[in-house]
């Protein structure tokens, strides 16, 4: 009998997605936590310009619309911070603002030069294309995501639970927090290759969310976050193996159905242990 795992393009597809949710799901473990989810959401969308005007220049270059969107989502990020530093408007109004521009102004561009067809590669990824150059960006932002992750922990970890402490002992509150948004920026970029702008968020978000009814302690949480992006990445692909289903939103959904389970079942704030009977202390 014929399996996925026969196919090139396949293990081509699952070692991308295996990337992707090592090196983007401990980051959406820290935008749950600091209660920025919406944010990956937001800059998502916000790195769209950059890319389309990556194609405009080279076509589907790699190297032009990774660059175009790492440009676009710091160009986003500092114009967020500036406004919300200049005037009354909060963050997350001001993110929403630009991001829909983005997201506006991407789409526009994309029109120009391209069909309906590279449109779509653009916003929802075409992960059963991955070739050498996407695996080897893949790989690469893994590595630089967790290396950078080792580096920062701890400051990182105090900046969650308490950012107003950390700034009072220590000058790593701001480095600490540019660097994070540039791992965001850095891990949507290269998810797109795969999943898509629009799809690329959800591998940096529902494994987290998830994992969050789980443990009640980061690490853990992190490490788990992880293997359930695996585990959506395997099933989103077989799926679409089996019923010729698109690619990423079958491994989005896969994503989605974890969630779903863990909030129904999660010991860590689950909706049906919350109901069960507690332990009786024996004395």
């Amino acid at each position: 009998m014929t399996s996925f795992f026969d196919y090139i393009f396949m293990q081509r597809a699952l070692l991308g997605c295996a990337a992707i949710s090592i090196s983007a799901a401990p980051v959406g473990c820290f935008l749950t936590l600091r209660r920025m989810s919406l944010m990956g959401d937001a800059m998502s969308h916000a790195i769209l310009p950059g890319v389309a005007v990556g194609f405009l220049v080279s076509g589907l270059s790699l190297g032009a619309m990774t660059l175009g969107g790492i440009v676009a989502g710091f160009a986003v990020a500092a114009l967020t911070g500036a406004v919300t530093r200049l005037t009354a408007q909060r963050e997350d109004a001001s993110l929403a603002a630009f991001y829909l521009i983005s997201l506006a102004l991407g789409v526009l561009l994309v029109s120009l030069k391209g069909s309906n067809i590279d449109l779509m590669h653009i916003l929802f990824g075409t992960v059963l294309a991955l070739d050498d150059a996407a695996l080897v960006l893949l790989c690469l932002t893994a590595t630089i995501s967790l290396t950078t992750l080792a580096v920062i922990w701890r400051p990182l970890v105090l900046e969650c639970v308490d950012p107003t402490f950390l700034r009072s002992v220590s000058r790593w509150s701001g480095p600490v927090h540019f660097i994070f948004l540039a791992l965001v920026v850095l891990n949507l970029v290269a998810g797109f290759q795969a999943l898509g702008t629009l799809m690329s968020v959800g591998m940096m978000i529902l494994p987290g969310l998830a994992a969050r009814f789980w443990c009640h302690t980061l690490g853990p949480m992190a490490a788990l976050s992880v293997v359930f992006g695996l585990v959506a990445s395997v099933g989103g692909l077989v799926l679409s193996f089996v019923w010729a289903l698109p690619s990423g939103p079958a491994i989005t959904l896969s994503a989605g159905g974890i969630y779903l389970a863990s909030l129904l079942l999660g010991r860590a704030g689950g909706i049906v242990p919350r109901f069960l009977p507690g332990k009786h202390i024996h004395q």
